[in-house]
């Protein structure tokens, strides 16, 4: 099964990858890896906000961190030339989490990403992975995440 149709099966549609917000560009390739820079939680409503351990619950928070995981997708989509079949393998992800400094459910809400990577890709879609705090993400977003993955 095509990487679109399991995607088209679990009812989601990439949106066109978003621009960068500053000065850097939005993935880099070397050789057959991608370098995609760091996607924030946002949907079609918006930007999605929040501080995990104040204001936001660990299940919003991967909720948020699916989000990064399919703006992550478009980029690689972009980086294919538009055929995300071109995708071998998710290499390795790191994870940022709005939390406030004595919270430390970091690895449940990056899980909502590599959950959801792991459901459309299968074994492609496990990796290595890093999830970390931040004090404050950029605009106030709940999670950032930036990946490398393996493209033929």
């Amino acid at each position: 099964m095509s990487v679109e149709s399991k995607l088209a099966e679990l009812g989601v549609s990439l949106p066109d990858a978003p621009a960068p917000a500053a000065n850097y560009v939005p993935f880099v390739q070397v050789g057959d890896l991608v370098f995609v820079s760091g996607q924030i939680s946002n949907d079609e409503n918006g930007l999605i906000l929040g501080k995990l351990g104040a204001d936001m619950e660990v299940e919003a928070g991967a909720a948020a961190a699916k989000r990064c995981a399919i703006n992550l997708l478009a980029q690689v989509k972009a980086a294919c030339g538009g055929d995300l079949d071109r995708l071998v393998r998710v290499v390795k992800l790191t994870g940022f989490v709005n939390s406030t400094g004595d919270f430390t459910q970091q690895p449940q809400v990056v899980n909502g990403c590599s959950d959801f990577l792991v459901e459309v890709l299968g074994e492609a879609g496990r990796h290595s992975r890093s999830a970390v705090s931040a004090g404050a993400l950029p605009l106030g977003v709940a999670v950032e995440i930036e990946g490398i993955f393996q493209i033929k």
